[in-house]
C-alpha cells in the first residue's frame, strides 16, 4: 500500500514537473525556424540541424522563464480561479524546492549550450534577461507589457537568423513584430475578459475596447507589411497571403468563441482548421521556395 501511494506521488511529482515547463507552449518556438524556411536553406541537413539546435535551446530557455514567473506568482496564483489549479507550484503538486532544482538544470543545459552555439545563446541571454525584467517590473507597465512579449517573439527569430548565419530581413522582423504584438493583445483581451482585473494589475489601465483597438491595428500591420514582402522579395509566395487572412480571421473566431483560449498555442490545440491553416501555410512556402 505505501508503494502504491508513493508510486503515485511520484508520478504526479513527474507530471507537475513536465507542466511546470510548458511544453505545450513551445510550440511559441517555432518562431525560430522561421529564416530557415524564407532563406531557402531548408534542403541542408547541416542548416536543419542548427535551427533545430537554436530551436531546443530556446524551448530550455523559455521553460526557464515560466518557472521563475511561477515562483514569483505564487502567492497570487493561489488566489486565483484557474491557475490555483493549473500552475503545479500554486496548486502545491510541486514543492519550491523541486521547481528550483529543476530551474539549476535547466540553466546548467543553457550553459552547455553557449559551448556548442555562443552566438545563438547571446540572443537567449537577451531574451533571458529581458523576461527577468518583465517579470519582475514590466508586465505591470501598460502597453510596455504588450511590447515585451513581442520583442520576445522578434528575439525567436532573430536567434533562428543568426544560427544560420543569415541575415534578418527587415520586412521579417517588422511583420514579425507586427504579428506578435496582435497576438499579445488578444491575450491581454482574453485575460480581461475572464478574470476582469484580478488576474493581473496591468489589466487595471485596460480596457476591451482599447486592446481591440490595439489587436485590429496590429493585425492589419501584419498583413500588410507580409503582403508587400511577398509582392517586392518573395512573388512565388503569392497564394500564400489568402492563408494568412484566413489564419487571422480564424483565430480572432476563436477567441471570441471560446472565452477559455487566451494564447495561441490554446487556439492551435483546440481549433483543426486553423492548425490546417498554419500547416497548409508551411507546405505552401516550401514548395514555392525549394531551390
Amino acid at each position: 500500500m505505501n508503494d502504491t501511494v508513493t508510486w503515485h506521488r511520484l508520478t504526479a511529482r513527474l507530471r507537475g514537473l513536465i507542466v511546470l515547463m510548458r511544453p505545450r507552449h513551445w510550440i511559441k518556438n517555432g518562431f525560430v525556424l522561421g529564416p530557415l524556411l524564407f532563406s531557402g536553406t531548408f534542403i541542408y541537413t547541416s542548416a536543419i540541424g542548427q535551427a533545430l539546435l537554436a530551436f531546443t535551446l530556446f524551448c530550455l530557455a523559455s521553460s526557464a522563464t515560466y518557472i521563475v514567473n511561477d515562483i514569483r506568482d505564487i502567492e497570487r496564483d493561489r488566489h486565483h480561479p484557474k491557475k490555483s489549479r493549473t500552475r503545479p507550484l500554486a496548486a502545491g503538486t510541486v514543492p519550491i524546492p523541486m521547481a528550483i532544482t529543476l530551474l539549476i538544470l535547466l540553466y546548467g543545459l543553457l550553459v552547455w549550450g553557449w559551448f556548442i552555439a555562443p552566438s545563438v545563446m547571446k540572443v537567449i541571454i537577451a531574451y533571458l534577461l529581458l523576461n527577468v525584467a518583465y517579470t519582475f517590473f514590466l508586465k505591470h507597465q501598460p502597453v510596455v507589457d504588450i511590447f515585451t512579449i513581442a520583442i520576445g517573439f522578434v528575439l525567436r527569430v532573430y536567434a533562428g537568423a543568426v544560427a544560420l548565419a543569415v541575415p534578418l530581413s527587415h520586412w521579417m522582423f517588422v511583420t514579425t513584430l507586427c504579428l506578435a504584438l496582435y497576438l499579445a493583445a488578444v491575450k491581454r483581451r482574453q485575460e480581461l475578459r475572464q478574470n476582469s482585473v484580478e488576474g493581473r494589475d496591468v489589466l487595471k489601465k485596460y480596457s476591451v475596447a482599447l486592446i481591440d483597438r490595439y489587436a485590429g491595428m496590429t493585425a492589419t500591420g501584419a498583413l500588410i507589411f507580409y503582403s508587400l514582402f511577398v509582392t517586392s522579395a518573395k512573388p512565388q509566395l503569392i497564394m500564400t497571403v489568402p492563408l494568412v487572412l484566413f489564419g487571422l480571421f480564424r483565430y480572432w473566431y476563436v477567441v471570441e468563441e471560446r472565452e477559455e483560449v487566451e494564447s495561441p498555442t490554446e487556439a492551435l490545440l483546440v481549433d483543426w482548421q486553423l492548425l490546417v491553416t498554419v500547416a497548409l501555410w508551411a507546405g505552401c512556402c516550401i514548395v514555392a521556395l525549394w531551390p
